[in-house]
Parts: C-alpha cells; sequence; structure tokens
C-alpha cells in the first residue's frame, strides 16, 4: 500500500538548530576545527576606516572563500547564492538563518584593496602551515619543487605580436597598470632580452607557451614547494610560464620558508628542468643536496667523440682531448654562463682522430659550465640510493597538481594579472593543506545538549 504524502510546510514556528543540521563528519566541520581566523579581525585592524558604516566582517569573506575553493565555487556571484541556501555552509561562515550574505561586488572591492595591501591571503596561508607544523605533518628535511600549467582568462585567439601600444583605455584596467608598471621595476614579468612572441590584450602578465592542454595558449605557473613527509605545502608562488621564472620563484621560496618557519631543507628534489648549473650552484651554496637530474646537452652522434671523452685538468684549466692534446680557453664567458675550449687548428688538422671528432669543423669546440663544479658534485648524488628515493617521492607534487585541476577545478584561472593568479593559487594551497591537517588531527565528534 502506498503511504501519504507525509511532508508539512504550514507551521508558523519550528524548533531548529543549525548546529543540529551539519553532520559530525562533515568537510567543512572538520576544517573548521583546526581552522583559527581569531586573529584575522586585528591583523586587518590598520586597513579600515574608522568611521563610516560598518564594513563586512574581514573573517566571513575568508570563509566564504575557503568554501567556494572546498567546492570549486570561484564565481563569486554564485558563491554568495550557494552560502545563502546551502545551511552547512551557513553554518561553517557562522551566520544564523536570518543572517543576510554579502554582496558579490564586496569580494572584488576588498580583494584589490584591503587583501592586497595586507597580504592577508599569504597570512591566512602560513598560519595553516604552522598549524601543519604543530600537528607533526612537515619534518623539514626534504622538500621537492615543480610547476604546473594553468590556463590564463585569456583568449588564444586574440593576441598582439610586436610592439604595442597601450591606449589610456587599456592603461586603466587593473591587469594591464600591473603589467606596464612590472616592466619598470626590478623583476618584469616578461624577459627583457628576449621580448615575448604574443601578448594578451587583457592579460598582459601571462605568458604565451605550448606547455599547457591546448597547442598554444596564454598561461601562469603554479609553484609549488612541499615537504616530502606529508606532502604539505610550504610555499606557493604564480609566475609567468617561462622556465626561468620558475627557477628564480624556487629561490624566492627557500628564502620565504626559512624566514617564516625555520625551514631549511637537507635535500630539494626536481625535476630537470630545474637541473641547471645556476641552480645546482645556488643549492649547494646552501648547503642543500640537489637531487635534481643534471640538464645536459645533446649528444653527439654514434662513433663521435662526446664530451664524456675529454678530460679536465682543473689544476691547468685545459681539457685533453682524445688525441692527448690540449684545448684552452681565452677566458670570456659566453651567454653570461659557458666557457669556450678550443683545439689547436694545428693539432686538429693532423689528428688522425678528426673524422670521429670534428669532421666538419677546423677545430673542436668544448663548452664548460661556469657552474660545472655543482654539476659534477650533482651527478655524483645521482648514483646514490638517497637520490634514487628522492626522485620517488618526488611525485607526490604531481597529485597535488591532479587535485588542484581535478578536484579543486582550477584548470582556468578566473581571475587576471599576476596578482590575481598568486590570490587564486594561495586559497588553493590553502584547501589542500586544510584537508591533509585534518586527516592527522583527531577530532571529537560535536557535543549535543542534553534535554531534561
Amino acid at each position: 500500500m502506498m503511504g501519504p504524502a507525509t511532508g508539512q510546510q504550514d507551521h508558523l514556528f519550528y524548533e531548529f538548530c543549525l548546529e543540529d543540521m551539519v553532520p559530525g563528519d562533515h568537510l567543512l566541520r572538520r576544517i573548521d576545527a583546526v581552522l583559527d581566523l581569531n586573529w584575522l579581525r586585528g591583523e586587518m585592524k590598520p586597513h579600515y576606516s574608522t568611521m563610516g558604516r560598518p564594513s563586512v566582517c574581514p573573517e566571513l569573506m575568508i570563509r566564504m572563500l575557503l568554501v567556494g575553493y572546498c567546492y570549486s565555487i570561484r564565481s563569486e556571484r554564485r558563491l554568495c547564492q550557494e552560502v545563502e541556501l546551502n545551511l552547512a555552509y551557513r553554518w561553517f561562515c557562522r551566520l544564523g538563518l536570518e543572517d543576510r550574505i554579502p554582496d558579490h561586488s564586496t569580494f572584488s572591492h576588498n580583494r584589490h584593496g584591503r587583501f592586497r595591501e595586507s597580504d592577508i591571503l599569504r597570512t591566512v596561508f602560513e598560519e595553516v602551515v604552522c598549524g601543519c607544523m604543530q600537528a607533526g605533518l612537515i619534518g623539514g628535511e626534504g622538500f621537492a619543487v615543480d610547476a604546473s600549467v594553468i590556463e590564463a582568462n585569456a583568449s588564444r585567439f586574440q593576441r598582439i605580436e610586436g610592439a604595442v601600444d597601450w591606449s589610456d583605455e587599456q592603461l586603466a584596467r587593473r591587469p594591464v597598470a600591473e603589467y606596464v608598471a612590472a616592466l619598470e621595476s626590478e623583476n618584469p614579468t616578461s624577459n627583457p632580452e628576449r621580448p615575448p612572441k604574443a601578448i594578451s590584450p587583457v592579460d598582459p602578465s601571462a605568458a604565451w607557451t605550448t606547455r599547457g592542454r591546448h597547442k598554444v595558449m596564454f598561461a601562469y605557473s603554479l609553484n609549488y614547494l612541499i615537504d616530502l613527509e606529508q606532502a604539505v605545502i610550504v610555499d606557493v608562488e604564480a609566475t609567468p610560464t617561462r622556465i626561468s621564472k620558475e627557477i628564480d620563484a624556487t629561490e624566492t621560496m627557500l628564502d620565504r620558508t626559512e624566514q617564516r618557519f625555520a625551514l631549511k631543507p637537507a635535500r630539494v628534489a626536481a625535476d630537470v628542468a630545474y637541473g641547471t648549473g645556476e641552480m645546482l650552484n645556488e643549492l649547494i651554496e646552501r648547503r642543500i643536496k640537489p637531487h635534481i637530474p643534471v640538464w645536459e646537452r645533446p649528444r653527439r652522434r654514434e662513433n663521435r667523440f662526446s664530451r664524456d671523452d675529454f678530460t679536465y685538468d682543473q689544476a691547468r684549466d685545459i681539457y685533453i682531448c682524445p688525441g692527448d692534446r690540449e684545448m684552452k680557453t681565452n677566458g670570456r664567458l659566453h651567454d653570461g654562463t659557458r666557457l669556450h675550449y678550443r683545439a689547436s687548428s694545428h693539432d686538429c688538422r693532423d689528428c688522425p682522430l678528426k673524422p670521429q671528432c670534428c669532421p666538419n669543423e677546423a677545430q673542436r669546440r668544448i663548452d664548460r659550465d661556469i657552474n660545472e663544479a655543482a654539476r659534477d658534485y650533482t651527478r655524483a648524488l645521482m648514483a646514490s640510493g638517497a637520490y634514487a628515493a628522492s626522485q620517488g617521492e618526488r611525485k607526490k607534487i604531481e597529485t597535488l597538481f591532479g587535485e588542484v585541476k581535478r578536484t579543486l577545478g582550477l584548470d582556468r584561472l578566473r581571475l587576471r594579472g599576476l596578482s590575481g593568479a598568486r590570490d587564486e593559487f594561495l586559497l588553493a594551497a590553502t584547501v589542500q593543506n586544510l584537508k591533509r591537517l585534518i586527516r592527522r588531527v583527531a577530532i571529537p565528534p560535536p557535543i549535543r545538549p542534553v534535554l531534561a
């Protein structure tokens, strides 16, 4: 027998408790148990006026943004609608049933103003990292670094090639004004020695690249520095998708991690893109073992002498060729990183090994990186078991990038400009660390009031 409908919505009064509506194992309840934002109002107080109408609570906006990145709701207009309708979202944001939701425009106003002036999103991220340290999730002995390409909010079909003469209307837009200001700074977003092939008219800081999911596109790089023990993100940085910028970001993140958390790893793992002589030497000078494959130039064809067949005499600063002849350098740097060692053309002309060495050249040349000692040291590390273990552990960072794109839905940015990319990356990294923290911390079930 089919039963009658039991739902009734004609009650005038309801006995209702929002606390009872959120299950004990709900994701937001577990995050709320480890998230402490009581300090935030005091941190933001200098950025608010002492006069005028009361503003929206900054803790409310941060909590709403965290909800959005937990559940892939990056549209602020839609986020306000979801928080208004979802009881768990309201509970996490400390809102009652009758409390009003802030207007979506409030987020844009505060993001471009108070949040960036105070760098509050990075402060929230660092507070969560401190929580992970207190919970014992960070060992501090081994780090890994890598970058993942995230598509910018810019059409690849609308681009400018060559020199750009920005109009007043374009300069009034924040991403363009930010780009032009960066060009005049000490750290421009593009390489001054090599102009970009194409520039987006709406987000000129984004790099034109072939490394993304499309054949070509404008993109930013999401740079993570993680602790290898529990894959906790200890720092994050946004850069245009250029290898040189990603390497610079590594040095920035290592410095910042040491300053903010007093963490200095004994080893750093990365892929071959970070295996340049300059990067390896930088790590060795910091007394950090680079568990990174050395980037090598392409080898010569078979039946030809390769660079390994030449012996370097460090005392005399010369190379000895397979024909037992000396190869010397004039000391001039090429590209700022390499020295050229050349044999005498007279020695090469009469050498019986010339067909195997340089059949189409008058003399053989060997390039030596000015940081070759660091490269040799790293090559020796590559034969160790610790290096092999680090390369296996390094893959944890790929899992984090997969989570960002698949679970958090951050495969394409919504905000424009380098600062917009930085905001989105910080929020995504904060959510990822919170999810790792709640797995470690034991959270008791909520205490229910006992009814008499």
